[in-house]
């Protein structure tokens, strides 16, 4: 039975990988439950070239209308949340939980004030909850991870200024 599961894991994957390139996206991730305790998390993705892009930015015949929106992708892409000196990395590979039960109040919010070991969110990693402590005080300026949602090592998770 595992290697059955373990084969159509396989030809499921490669059928996602197919798709991102029929559909020229760069990633997708999908949860499939197979029971309680039983479970597959996959995230693929390509890189694509980076080349196209800013010509099709910088192209002196587009619109006005299609040249505004697209700056902020720009400056976006540019200002890594991961580079940012108040950025809290996730220390672990998990699922991020932003209160300590599911009808409690989320442990941080935009603006709050925070000290420093105050807990930021909880990563579980293999049914551990892992509570992310504050490096440092000061002000929540930024949340940039939802709750549920899965981090890899290094994620940046909330920035502090």
């Amino acid at each position: 039975m595992t290697d059955t599961k373990h084969e159509s894991d396989v030809a499921f994957i490669k059928a996602l990988a197919e798709l991102l390139r029929e559909n020229d996206l760069t990633e997708v991730q999908v949860k499939r439950d197979y029971g309680e305790d039983d479970s597959l998390n996959v995230r693929v993705s390509r890189v694509t070239p980076a080349a196209p892009a800013p010509v099709q930015m910088a192209m002196p015949a587009a619109p006005a209308a299609l040249a505004a929106p697209a700056a902020p992708a720009v400056a976006e892409t540019a200002e890594d949340p991961a580079s940012h000196p108040g950025a809290v990395l996730s220390p672990m590979v998990g699922t991020v939980y932003m209160q300590p039960e599911p009808d409690a109040p989320a442990f941080v919010s935009v603006g709050a004030s925070i000290s420093e070991g105050d807990t930021l969110l909880i990563v579980e990693a293999m049914k551990t909850m892992n509570h992310i402590p504050a490096p440092k005080s000061g002000t929540v300026k930024r949340i940039l991870v939802e709750d549920g949602a899965a981090v890899e090592y290094g994620t940046p998770l909330v920035i502090i200024e």
